[in-house]
């Protein structure tokens, strides 16, 4: 359930930007009052890495687009510019925006070498409204939060736009170009999952009987039920861990029994999500020690995240998962009769009491359905070994591609595609900017640690 964080992570790399062209130099001198001149924008602090100036930036938003009475909150997102004559990348992550000494730049940037806006998602950080009313979380409000930031940086850049993110972060890209299709001219979504009928998840449980080698799964499955058999030896290695690290679990989970049984549900999950297939030799065999199999499944999976703690920071990711998203319904099948929980396996176990909602199916139907059928120029990137990428998005015939990268995991990426799928992804990209940037090579990329997943949480 926390997987979806780490998508992020391949998304992102370090600025390594050429200098803006001489003939913008004289009107970007004045960019900082064009930006001071934007109703509701506040410059909160500038730099300026080498090529660029980056800029940290609060936006004034209604805490309910369709009833401004209910007062405002400050979001907050980040400028890096380049030139106002170049295109302009959207990114969201779908969490918090680390705002980092050295900004970082998203894969579609490097391509296009383009300006990039960075914003974090409501509720997240900073910008979460005080009282919050979590009712006011939803996909349709943060994509209206996206529209707004938009038309207002418009007045500026009104060059060409192209939205991306991963994992949860490409899940919000798809979002905003469903209710604003008009907003930007393409997005790149990376593994990001699409949940229509969340009781209808067969696709992960093929997923994992067909991922890897079979004496691969066998290990895996071997792990998980050695860790539930040796349950009462190993939950006292987890007190002792909480105790050292001021771990708690009663606001969430309850118990450090029901945690243990959470990270051991998530491990094979956590396993495909940050592994590859190579690592199959590291996983321990049945006559591993409780010492060398708790120390495994912590590497993998990390004992430490599903506590009051680790779980906080991810509260309104659950929400908006037990709300509208959806997620992995497995069945466990290997696992019967070895656990303690029913229904365990689901976010609204790892909120606390007040957070707890019901489940809306419609919002997903209604996004599958518009994506198949109607949406424009879309691309989506999957990882053939991401268990997130066992429920895709299909896109339209219009303008529209799908890409799996053949091995990859929660990390895949344009660079990572074969040769030539690599070089009409490019391609694609600039035609949708209007083929006015250089070509660039996407390159090794990398994401701040803040967009990072952990298990079942699109990164």
């Amino acid at each position: 359930m926390r997987t979806l964080l780490l998508t992020v992570l391949l998304v992102l790399t370090a600025v390594t930007a050429p200098a803006a062209a001489p003939a913008a130099a004289a009107e970007e001198q004045d960019l900082l009052d064009q930006l001071k001149a934007v109703p509701g924008l506040t410059v909160v602090s500038e730099t300026q890495p080498a090529g660029y100036r980056f800029f940290v930036l609060s936006y004034t938003q209604p805490v309910d687009h369709r009833d401004p009475r209910k007062g405002t909150f400050q979001q907050r997102l980040t400028l890096l510019h380049r030139a106002t004559d170049v295109p302009v990348v959207l990114y969201t992550g779908g969490y918090g925006l680390a705002v980092q000494p050295a900004p970082s730049r998203t894969e579609p940037t490097r391509i296009l070498d383009a300006n990039q806006v960075s914003v974090e998602h409501r509720f997240f950080r900073s910008s979460r409204p005080a009282p919050a009313d979590w009712r006011d979380l939803n996909i349709w409000q943060e994509a209206t939060d996206e529209h707004r930031i938009v038309q207002a940086l418009k007045m500026i850049y009104q060059g060409r736009w192209i939205q991306t993110g991963a994992s949860k972060g490409g899940m919000t890209s798809v979002y905003h170009r469903r209710f604003y299709p008009g907003d930007v001219d393409g997005v790149v979504a990376y593994v990001a999952p699409d949940d229509p009928v969340n009781q209808l998840d067969r696709d992960y449980d093929r997923f994992f009987a067909e991922v890897g080698t079979a004496p691969c799964q066998q290990a895996l499955e071997t792990v998980q039920r050695q860790a539930l058999l040796r349950r009462d030896r190993m939950v006292p290695l987890l007190e002792a861990d909480a105790a050292r690290n001021g771990y708690t679990f009663t606001r969430t989970l309850g118990s450090a029994d029901r945690s243990y049984e959470m990270t051991v549900l998530d491990t094979v999950w956590a396993f495909w999500q940050y592994s590859t297939a190579a690592d199959c030799a590291s996983v321990p065999p049945a006559t591993a020690t409780d010492e060398q199999l708790y120390a495994w499944i912590d590497n993998v999976a990390f004992f430490g995240f599903y506590t009051d703690q680790g779980l906080e920071y991810y509260w309104p990711y659950y929400h908006q998962a037990a709300t509208q998203l959806g997620w992995p319904d497995l069945a466990f099948a290997h696992l019967r009769g070895l656990t303690r929980y029913r229904d365990l396996y689901q976010p609204n176990s790892v909120l606390p009491v007040e957070l707890r909602a019901r489940h809306q199916p419609l919002p997903m139907l209604d996004v599958d359905l518009w994506v198949r059928t109607q949406s424009e120029r879309m691309m989506f990137v999957y990882g053939q070994n991401d268990p997130w990428s066992a429920e895709r998005f299909t896109p339209s015939g219009r303008d529209s591609y799908l890409y799996v990268v053949p091995g990859a995991n929660h990390g895949a990426n344009i660079a990572s595609l074969p040769d030539a799928e690599q070089r009409e992804a490019i391609a694609t990209l600039r035609r949708w900017v209007g083929g006015t940037s250089l070509l660039r090579s996407p390159g090794t990329a990398t994401l701040p640690g803040d967009d990072m997943l952990v298990h079942r949480r699109p990164a």
